[in-house]
């Protein structure tokens, strides 16, 4: 047996394979080593069968992982020369245009990044098996046994290779026994393996599978690894070509660029499907929008870059690869070159999309964004009423000013103050001519489960109402100190009282309901004498009725209140507010914070206003500031938490 320490820098080792703590990063690496075995044996002019075999077995607190070819295979000298060699031994270092770019490492990086393994190889007929582990001192170690030996039938069997006199290939198996690496779900590994851009292109070429099961649980499951290009409209192309001019000299690239028309990319990361992918002769180095990157527009761009002057480049010692070994180094002279090139080539592409930005009429936000926006404004809107005091309800038309007219629904008071143990009505007036046709009344009862309200309130069509003007309902109490609320609402009115139970309220008011018809569980009592009016904070019309991203065709206003349609506008128009709206006119749930901000100055400004023409200020600046300063004061951090969830 013999077993040495690995010739290349231990702390090197160390740091990369902190890197490859993961299983499709190492999973990414081996199918790469493959892709490029089998490309060595066709640019020889030898047949292949393209086949990588992939297997997961993935246990509770670990994972064991397989990845095998019938390429090139490896003898006992070559196999002890990749665990020694790093560097300008890589085939990417010497510009053939081969590999990711981790220069001869990432084969050692990705089992001890995982744990421990081993590769197995035949070639010519001779079997070899090289172990790879961590010493007891920390040491990174391997073990080939001092020798090859030939191979038997089984060992062609255990590898998936045909057995035949030139037949040969590799395996390499890695455990995942370090406590730090995620042990990845079989579904979210085919995906993330087939959404992975280094290795959309390996995918074209071979046939990767990926199996999953234990030995002997006979849950076995093989699916191919296939990148699924998202519906989308050529904008370049395909391989349209164009040059890069570097020291006098004109290197020619080809790009293809589409745009995703039904589905939403993945932005970052190595499953990003958005951006270009940058190839180098069969070598995938990067994927980037080069100058327009994150920038609002190129949400939904995707496509490639080919451009085999880049490993050619590398092959010269141009540091065309970053430091970190992930994308292209932006540093290199010819690296800015081809960059602003491309640039170049898509600007016009990427400046189109803009421009449906520009001229985006309206927009939308993701469902739990519009349940945020809908709470606050319901929120909003009876503060409007219950805090400010305002006078919601909208003048009707050559009628009564609308604070002289009754309510289309208002209880007869907005607070009960009674007694405990002695039964009490809570009675609601309504006005059913006014209520929307097809409309519901509909109920949020918030009561302790001591205080009871007979019969439950229950929802009710308003066109079942008929002439009926008044619904009550009998409540008990039984504890001092409890309290509760009753919402009704009907299209755009609503109404609200409070209803508390104290040791010492008065009993005058706790009187038996006559007997009257029921309607919908609803005790209801013919139509009442018209009221005096009188100030109420127990109803109101909502002010604020919804919201939409629309375009005002100006630039000036990020957002405004509608008076007529008695919503909060969006301005689709407003540079701020196309930043936070994608390709397809959708509000990104992450600049949730910006709506906030644009929602609580609309509505502060327009409570402001309202509050300052009802106490008979109307057009005096100062007291608008004031009172809007005090109203963000009182609700700036409702509004704010509303958007945090």
């Amino acid at each position: 047996m013999t077993v040495a320490e690995i010739q290349v820098d231990q702390r090197v080792i160390g740091i990369d394979s902190r890197r490859f703590a993961s299983v499709e990063k190492a999973l990414v690496e081996l199918i790469t080593n493959s892709d490029d075995s089998y490309a060595r044996l066709e640019k020889a002019g030898a047949h292949v069968s393209g086949r990588i075999h992939v297997r997961y077995e993935r246990h509770l607190t670990g994972a064991v992982l397989m990845v095998g070819d019938q390429a090139e295979g490896m003898s006992f000298e070559r196999a002890g020369r990749i665990l020694s060699y790093g560097g300008a031994h890589s085939p990417l270092a010497r510009g053939e245009g081969d590999g990711r770019g981790y220069f001869g490492r990432g084969l050692k990086q990705a089992i001890f990044g995982l744990g421990h393994g081993w590769i197995e190889t035949i070639q010519g007929g001779r079997f070899t098996r090289i172990d790879v582990f961590r010493g007891e001192n920390g040491g990174y170690l391997y073990d080939d046994g001092g020798e090859d030996r030939r191979a038997f039938p089984a060992d062609y069997a255990r590898l998936g290779i045909d057995e035949a006199p030139a037949a040969s290939g590799t395996r390499v198996t890695v455990v995942v026994d370090n406590p730090r690496v995620r042990i990845t779900q079989y579904s979210t590994l085919l995906q993330s393996l087939s959404d992975n851009f280094y290795l959309r292109a390996v995918l074209d070429r071979r046939g990767v599978e990926l199996e999953h099961g234990q030995p002997g649980s006979g849950e076995q499951r093989r699916e191919p690894v296939r990148f699924q290009e998202p519906p989308a409209a050529l904008l370049l192309g395909p391989d349209q070509d164009g040059s890069v001019s570097f020291e006098g000299r004109a290197y020619p690239f080809t790009l293809t660029l589409k745009r995703a028309t039904a589905t939403e990319l993945t932005l970052k990361g190595d499953e990003r499907t958005n951006g270009l992918v940058v190839l180098s002769g069969m070598a995938a180095l990067d994927c980037q929008l080069f100058a327009f990157e994150n920038q609002v527009g190129t949400e939904y761009l995707f496509g490639v870059v080919s451009c085999d002057a880049l490993t050619g480049m590398l092959g010269r010692g141009r540091a065309i690869i970053s430091d970190e070994r992930e994308g292209l180094n932006p540093r290199d002279p010819f690296v800015a070159a081809f960059s602003e090139a491309v640039s170049r080539m898509i600007a016009g592409a990427v400046q189109a999309e803009k421009e449906k930005l520009t001229h985006l009429e309206r927009a939308t936000t993701s469902g739990r964004t519009a349940e945020m926006i809908e709470r606050l404004l319901q929120h909003m809107n009876e503060a409007a009423v219950v805090d400010l005091g305002l006078e919601t309800a909208p003048a009707p038309g050559g009628s009564l000013p609308a604070g002289e007219r009754p309510a289309a629904l208002r209880f007869t008071t907005p607070f009960y103050y009674r007694p405990p143990g002695h039964p009490f009505h809570v009675s609601l007036l309504l006005d059913p001519a006014r209520l929307p046709d097809g409309g519901t009344l509909t109920f949020e009862v918030d009561l302790p489960g001591t205080l009871r309200i007979e019969p439950e309130p229950v929802p009710v069509a308003v066109g079942a109402l008929g002439e009926a003007r008044r619904l009550e309902w009998t409540v008990t109490g039984e504890r001092p100190g409890e309290r509760g609320e009753v919402t009704v609402r009907a299209g755009d009115y609503w109404a609200l009282c409070e209803i508390v139970i104290a040791e010492h309220a008065s009993h005058r008011s706790a009187n038996h309901p006559p007997h009257r018809a029921v309607l919908a569980d609803a005790t209801v009592q013919p139509a009442a004498h018209p009221e005096a009016r009188r100030p109420s904070r127990d109803h109101g019309v909502d002010l604020f009725t919804g919201y939409e991203f629309r375009s005002l065709h100006n630039s000036a206003d990020r957002a405004i209140y509608s008076e007529e349609e008695r919503k909060v506008i969006i301005n689709t128009a407003a540079p701020t507010v196309q930043l936070y709206v994608d390709g397809r006119g959708r509000f990104r749930d992450s600049a949730r914070l910006l709506l906030a901000e644009l929602f609580l100055d609309v509505i502060a400004d327009e409570l402001a206003r309202r509050r300052v023409e009802q106490h008979g200020h109307a057009g005096d600046l100062e007291a608008f500031r004031r009172a809007k300063r005090d109203i963000i004061g009182r609700y700036g951090s409702d509004i704010h938490r509303t958007f945090l969830g």
